[in-house]
């Protein structure tokens, strides 16, 4: 199966600005493809771009989006190990736009095999519920929002922390205040404390029963990692540490985690992701499946992973719901609540709304 061309969009959805310790966001820099082939149809992709996590910007992603589209052009769809190797022979890192590339390869292998994607992966549907995150605000603010989403039915927070360590144990008790013993709370410092931050912050927060800490330092410090595990009482959760297979052996062998959160825009895709998936559930280390700024098509993509995935036991798959001001996705995957579903539709389920498109640059190579 020949690949005959590819569309690429500038691919921007307006959002609430939305802050972490490394940054304010107030538009999804994201870029979505169609792989057209000549068999008939094509597969799609979406990638979510986070300059102060990945290094990549959307104008990037797009740049490197017409060179990949050019190397692909009239090669197999179907050799996905093929197909990847090319881009990582022609370029180092770029792991967010490689990860629409990706995405869209899978998408045409499931097609073409007459199967949603998780069955093409050897999944099974269970049960999904996300966390929903609060981006970092005032201690008050995150505990009204808080307890907004508690009266919402969400039975886990995910809360941005990393920019002051004593105010950062303030916003915890203001929240587990506001919420109560029952829902569950988990912190994402996004690297922003020092050393001596990190375990003043995690030793204050002990108390108000929190289930892990993602990626509480700058990547830089992995070399303190397992020291800082041995001070915290709360677990921790590797994310911009791990980028990679490689990565994630680095951080188990070396005692520097206890879990790790597995994102597409940092693995390259489903190929990667898996590799990460697989050897961590070989040393028994749990996953989380995570994400950056993506619309529901790239979710929709994350939902099949996980449903073929069985060590991943963490859901953050709340990037729709915080705060994008437009939907563009057509079918795919549905909140019911904080639970996620998709329906059976051969591949990944999902494409963009060609209105939406329409408002969009685009790039045909």
């Amino acid at each position: 199966m020949k690949i005959t061309h590819t569309e690429i969009y500038r691919f921007s959805i307006p959002m609430e600005p939305f802050t972490i310790a490394t940054g304010t966001m107030d538009h999804a820099q994201n870029v979505f493809i169609r792989i057209h082939t000549d068999a008939g149809f094509y597969g799609v992709g979406e990638c979510s771009a986070f300059p102060v996590i990945v290094g990549e910007t959307q104008d990037t992603c797009l740049v490197m989006a017409k060179e990949f589209a050019r190397l692909w052009k009239g090669e197999d769809a179907l050799d996905i190990d093929a197909r990847l190797q090319q881009l990582h022979d022609f370029t180092a890192g770029n792991s967010t736009i490689k990860s629409a590339f990706d995405m869209a390869l899978y998408d045409i292998a499931a097609k073409h095999a007459g199967q949603p994607l998780y069955k093409f992966l050897g999944g099974s549907k269970r049960q999904v519920e996300s966390d929903i995150t609060i981006g970092i605000l005032s201690p008050a603010a995150m505990a009204e929002k808080a307890k907004l989403f508690k009266n919402n039915c969400a039975t886990a927070l995910k809360v941005k922390l990393g920019k002051n360590a004593k105010d950062d144990i303030e916003r915890i008790r203001q929240i587990r205040t506001a919420v109560g013993p029952a829902i569950r709370i988990r912190v994402d410092a996004n690297q922003g404390w020092s050393f001596d931050e990190a375990v003043l912050a995690l030793n204050g927060i002990t108390e108000f029963d929190i289930e892990f800490c993602e990626q509480p330092m700058r990547t830089w410090y992995d070399d303190r990692l397992p020291e800082l595990r041995k001070l915290s009482p709360v677990r921790i959760m590797a994310d911009e540490s791990v980028f990679n297979h490689h990565d994630a052996r680095k951080q188990i062998e070396s005692g520097s985690c206890d879990y790790i959160n597995i994102k597409f825009s940092k693995s390259g895709g489903i190929y990667e992701a898996k590799r990460i998936h697989d050897l961590a559930a070989e040393k028994g280390v749990a996953c989380m499946m995570g994400g950056m700024l993506e619309s529901r098509i790239a979710l929709s993509a994350k939902l099949h992973f996980v449903y073929a995935s069985p060590n991943i036991r963490f859901y953050d798959m709340d990037t729709c719901m915080l705060g994008h001001l437009a939907d563009p996705c057509v079918g795919g995957v549905k909140y019911k609540g904080y639970f996620l579903d998709i329906d059976d539709a051969p591949g990944i389920g999902a494409d963009a709304d060609d209105g939406f498109l329409a408002g969009c640059e685009r790039i045909f190579v």
